[in-house]
C-alpha cells in the first residue's frame, strides 16, 4: 500500500481529467493499525449479524433501516426530505417537496430490488446499472441515461468544469474501469479483506463517476449490497450513510486526499471507524427495538378481544410507524367504528400520537419506534 499510485490527471484540452489506475491487482496490508481496526471492524460486524439472526421478524426492522439510508444518503446530495416526510403516502407531500420525496422513495426501491437481485444475479456492473435505473427512474435525474454509463464528460462541485473541484476520468474508459472493479470484486486468488475490498470499490466508483447523475447514493448503497452479497451479513442491516452525512466534509476530504496524496491508509481507517461506529449504534437500535416491543406487547395484552387487531396494526407499525383510521380498518380488517376505537386505545398507552392536529386527515404516528433510528 505504501507504493499505491490513486492514478495521473491527462490534459483534455482546457482542463484535466483524472484517470485512476486499476485496482484489480496484488496488495500488501501492512500496517498494524489498520490490521487492528480491521478485526475490530470484523467482529462489531459479526455481533450484528448474530443479532440478524437472533430477532424475530428482523425483516419487520429493516424497512426502516432502509428508509433511514434512503434519507441520509440523499441529504448528503442536497435532498430534504426527513423520515416523518418520507413516510407520507405522495398525495400528502407539500407539491414544493415532492421532488426530494421521490428520490427518496426510488433509493428505497433500488436499494429492495438490489438486494432481491443478488439471488440471480451476482455483484457486478450489469447490477450497478439496473440498480441506477431505478434510481433514477422519473425524478430529476430522469434525463440523464438512467441504467447506462455516462457517454460524455461531468464534473464534481464548481459552476463549469474549469472551475470544478474534480473532474473525473473520460467517458471513453469507464466500460474498462468498471471491468476492473468488477475483476477486483470477484478475484479469488490473490487474498485482500473484504472490508477494505468494499472501501477500495467505493472510493474508485466514485472516482470514476461513471453516471451522469446519482453517482454519489449508487456508491453507498454498493457498500451494503457487497456485503450481503459476500454472506458478511445475512440481511441488509448495516448503513453508513449517516456517518458519511455527520462526517461529510471527512468523506469528501478522505476520498480527494486518496486521490491527490495517494493516502489510501487514511481512508481505509476512516471508512472502518465508519463501520465500527454505525456497527455499534445499529446493535443499540436492535436493542432498544425488543425493548420496546416487549413494553407495547405487554400493554395491549389488556385491551382483551381487541389485542389480535392492535398486534396486526403494530405488525404494519414495525414497516411504517405512520398510519390513518382507514389503514388501521384495512390492516386489522374491522370497521371504521371499530378502527378509531383501537386508535383510541393506542393513544391512551402512548404508542401512537396524532400529528397533524386536524379534525379530518388525522395521520397517526409510533413515535417512540421512529425516535429510535434518529
Amino acid at each position: 500500500m505504501k507504493k499505491f499510485q490513486s492514478g495521473r490527471y491527462v490534459q483534455q484540452g482546457h482542463y484535466k481529467s483524472f484517470q485512476p489506475n486499476p485496482v484489480n491487482r496484488a496488495w500488501v496490508l501492512d500496517n498494524m493499525e489498520l490490521i487492528q481496526l480491521l478485526g475490530q471492524a470484523d467482529r462489531e460486524l459479526g455481533r450484528l449479524d448474530m443479532y440478524s439472526d437472533y430477532i424475530p421478524n428482523i425483516d419487520l426492522f429493516i424497512s426502516m433501516h432502509v428508509l433511514k439510508e434512503a434519507t441520509q444518503s440523499s441529504k448528503i446530495e442536497g435532498t430534504q426530505t426527513n423520515m416523518e416526510e418520507a413516510l407520507l403516502e405522495k398525495e400528502d407531500v407539500a407539491l414544493d417537496k415532492r421532488d426530494d420525496w421521490e428520490e427518496v422513495q426510488n433509493y428505497v426501491a433500488a436499494m429492495k430490488e438490489a438486494i432481491a437481485r443478488l439471488h440471480t444475479l451476482p455483484f457486478s456492473a450489469r447490477l450497478v446499472r439496473e440498480t441506477h435505473k431505478t434510481l433514477m427512474k422519473g425524478v430529476r435525474g430522469k434525463h440523464k441515461q438512467p441504467g447506462e454509463f455516462r457517454r460524455s464528460q461531468n464534473w464534481i462541485g464548481g459552476a463549469t468544469i474549469i472551475d470544478a473541484v474534480f473532474v473525473p476520468p473520460m467517458h471513453t474508459s469507464i466500460n474498462e474501469l468498471m471491468g476492473d472493479i468488477e475483476q477486483f470484486v470477484h478475484n479469488d486468488m490473490q487474498y485482500f479483506p473484504e472490508l477494505l475490498k468494499i472501501a477500495l470499490v467505493h472510493y474508485q466508483f466514485e472516482t470514476i463517476h461513471p453516471f451522469l447523475d446519482g453517482n454519489g447514493r449508487v456508491g453507498r448503497l454498493l457498500i451494503t449490497l457487497y456485503l450481503v452479497s459476500k454472506g458478511i451479513l445475512e440481511k441488509p442491516v448495516l448503513y453508513l450513510s449517516d456517518f458519511f452525512e455527520r462526517n461529510r466534509t471527512h468523506y469528501y476530504d478522505n476520498l480527494m486526499r486518496v486521490r491527490e496524496k495517494n493516502d489510501l491508509l487514511q481512508w481505509f481507517k476512516f471508512f472502518l471507524v465508519g463501520i465500527i461506529e454505525t456497527a455499534k449504534n445499529s446493535i443499540s437500535t436492535f436493542d432498544n427495538i425488543l425493548k420496546l416491543q416487549k413494553q407495547v406487547d405487554s400493554q395491549i395484552q389488556s385491551l382483551g378481544s381487541r389485542t389480535a387487531n392492535a398486534q396486526k396494526v403494530l405488525h404494519y407499525l414495525y414497516q411504517r410507524p405512520m398510519i390513518d383510521a382507514a389503514k388501521v380498518g384495512v390492516v386489522a380488517e374491522i370497521s371504521p367504528a371499530s378502527a378509531y376505537k383501537l386508535i383510541a386505545d393506542l393513544e391512551k398507552f402512548g404508542i401512537l400520537k396524532e400529528i397533524t392536529g386536524g379534525k379530518r386527515g388525522k395521520m397517526y404516528l409510533f413515535a417512540a419506534y421512529l425516535q429510535l433510528f434518529k
